[in-house]
């Protein structure tokens, strides 16, 4: 009564069958899956570090990362009290200096105006710091909108001090 139950021939193709297409449909799918990665150059932009030895006091200079400027700015220390006397209650979008800068001398903020996405000039405006011409708006020495159109203040990118000379961006 104990019957035996062999698998058949059949069985066995259909799971061979079974197996071949999955491993083919995934060979397929996998280049249009890998090429949605970034390739090697925009990897390699992910991050950048920056040589700051050379900046003076009072000073800005402006890279590029992920295809946008980054001012670094070495703040004067009349700058950095300016900043920190600011009251929260007079910003648009208010933000303490200290939570602006890991290191009250140095200041780095991507240069990109929040209105429209223009670029800021430098030590222009109302408060001596950034300027946006296109439409008006004004920024302070710690790159908070003060006046005009723009709804926040200038953004403050990933960053590290990697030493006293170099910041490294992303």
């Amino acid at each position: 009564m104990n019957k035996e139950i062999k698998p058949k021939r059949r069985d066995f193709l259909f799971t061979a069958t079974y197996t071949i297409g999955a491993v083919g449909i995934a060979a397929a799918i996998w280049p249009l899956v890998d090429q949605m990665n970034p390739d090697s150059s925009v990897k390699a932009l992910s991050t950048t570090e920056v040589d700051i030895s050379g900046v003076e006091q009072g000073k800005t200079i402006t890279v590029l990362w992920r295809g946008k400027p980054i001012f670094i700015r070495r703040r004067t220390k009349n700058e950095i009290d300016e900043a920190a006397a600011v009251d929260l209650q007079d910003l648009k979008d208010p933000e303490k200096d200290s939570d602006r800068a890991k290191n009250p001398e140095w200041l780095v903020m991507v240069g990109v105006c929040t209105h429209l996405g223009c670029v800021p000039l430098g030590d222009k405006g109302e408060y001596k710091a950034w300027f946006c011409p296109c439409h008006g708006s004004h920024y302070d020495s710690s790159g908070r909108i003060r006046k005009g159109p723009a709804p926040k203040n200038l953004e403050i990118p990933k960053y590290e001090f990697v030493d006293n000379n170099t910041i490294k961006i992303g």
